[in-house]
């Protein structure tokens, strides 16, 4: 079994995500020739002539120094800058956004994948929706996340079969 890595992958380098100087990306680099594309792209060409870096082997072997000089690398320049340098060589990239970000990007307002439902504690309440589409049976949003401890009394009365008594007991011994 290959001992925890974080973000990046035990068998394929640089499979990982690197620190940029505004934020950070995801770099997958999938085999040799991408390899020598992301170092031309970052401007690093020399690495790609590395007997060191020339395999994917070799990579996994000196992992570490390889991961250490991209990651000086990319913090040099912004996410911005670098997935537009690697996108146009044709290396799989990605920026690592945090949830604001992600919630007002143009893929979320596209996929529509916050719905407002209404919610006893708010009139509307965004929540995310399924990425998921099917064509024949769409999902449907009825109603809002329940809020904590909403439902108990229908649970335990019509799931469980719990007395009205049973449940005023154990409301009364803190239980529930």
């Amino acid at each position: 079994n290959p001992g925890r890595l974080g973000t990046a992958h035990p068998n394929i380098v640089p499979y990982q995500a690197f620190p940029t100087a505004d934020g950070h990306l995801m770099l997958a680099v999938g085999n040799d020739r991408q390899f020598v594309r992301c170092a031309h792209a970052i401007g690093a060409g020399g690495m790609a002539d590395d007997p060191a870096y020339a395999t994917n082997a070799s990579r996994v072997k000196h992992r570490r120094r390889l991961v250490d000089a991209l990651s000086q690398v990319f913090r040099t320049a912004g996410t911005a800058e670098w997935l537009n340098r690697l996108s146009e060589a044709g290396v799989p990239c990605g920026p690592i956004r945090t949830i604001d970000e992600v919630f007002a990007s143009d893929y979320v307002k596209e996929r529509e994948l916050v719905k407002t439902l209404r919610h006893p504690d708010s009139p509307e309440l965004p929540t995310v929706a399924n990425p998921v589409r099917f064509a024949e049976r769409p999902v449907s949003y009825r109603r809002a996340p329940p809020a904590l401890g909403q439902h108990v009394d229908e649970v335990l009365k019509e799931w469980l079969g719990y007395s009205a008594a049973s449940i005023q007991d154990l409301k009364n011994a803190g239980a529930i």
